[in-house]
């Protein structure tokens, strides 16, 4: 492999990967050309914000291409091209070869929830202490174990596993399916996994399938009826959007659990929820807190 290395000004960023694309480029990546010095510029906002620009001011743009010709052939094309007037070639350079799904899998241990409560990638073995455990592989829907406002969710669930608060759950902006296959795994008869995206809804379905329990997935036009326990752990935004429709779907003597909210953010929950309930912090990891309510 053989790896084309350029420089390109914010404003030429997506012309160079979208023609890099086109000449064969077997993956395209950018990176902060500034990084790591006083030039460096944070393009990712906090949870719930908009980025505040949408490119560095000076990116390295990394292209792999299967052989030194492909690249030099690429380069000769792109160097003709009126947008490539204001970039910088910075060289070609050959990768060594790895095994790339060995390395990725090497990124993911085993995640303790609690001490017998672990989630557990499919190429490991779990950990002895083990009693209950999900097992879950990295994929595009989020919700692997390794957040915080995942393992707080878990830890609730895990608390309550001796109690009717399991009897019926909504796991609401489900991703991959964690939440209600942890349920599931600790009793609940009736899960809902409920997502807005079709492939978090298909991921789901497949990782409940790799846990041997049982979840009814779908779109949020599927939910019906009333639950024991109402999940969603989605962002601060969307959750106080969302207040009304979520604590309709909570039963007498239910309970409302949210997660994906910063600590700053408690009072705006509160005052988002204040009209149907009363949110009360319940556990704290890394600066993200859960927050809960009961319908009593």
């Amino acid at each position: 492999m053989f790896e084309l290395q350029l420089m390109s000004p914010e404003s030429q960023v997506e012309t160079l990967c979208d023609a890099l694309d086109a000449l064969g480029a077997l993956s395209v990546s950018v990176e902060d050309a500034d990084a790591q010095t006083d030039a460096e510029q944070a393009l990712f906002g906090e949870p719930g914000m908009p980025p505040p620009k949408e490119g560095w001011q000076r990116s390295r743009i990394l292209a792999l291409f299967e052989s030194r010709e492909a690249a030099q052939s690429a380069l000769d094309l792109l160097l003709v091209q009126d947008f490539f007037a204001d970039c910088q070639v910075l060289g070609i350079q050959h990768v060594p070869e790895q095994d790339w799904v060995r390395l990725t899998q090497s990124q993911f241990a085993p995640v303790e929830v609690t001490p017998d409560f672990w989630i557990v990638p499919t190429w490991h073995e779990p950990p002895t202490q083990a009693r209950t455990v999900i097992r879950l592989d990295p994929g595009l829907a989020f919700g692997t174990g390794t957040h915080p406002t995942t393992r707080m969710c878990l830890r609730w669930i895990a608390a309550n596993r001796h109690s009717a608060h399991l009897s019926r759950v909504l796991d609401y902006g489900c991703g991959s399916g964690i939440l209600a296959i942890g349920a599931a795994k600790f009793g609940a008869a009736d899960v809902d996994a409920i997502d807005i995206d079709l492939a978090a809804v298909e991921s789901s379905v497949l990782n409940a399938q790799a846990n041997h329990v049982v979840i009814k997935t779908g779109l949020p036009e599927s939910v019906s009826g009333v639950y024991q326990t109402v999940l969603a752990n989605i962002l601060a935004t969307p959750l106080k959007v969302l207040a009304p429709l979520l604590w309709s779907h909570v039963a007498q003597g239910g309970n409302l659990v949210l997660a994906g909210i910063l600590a700053r953010q408690a009072d705006e929950l509160i005052e988002a929820y204040a009209p149907y309930c009363v949110l009360q912090v319940t556990d704290t990891e890394d600066g993200w807190i859960l927050m809960t309510a009961k319908n009593s």
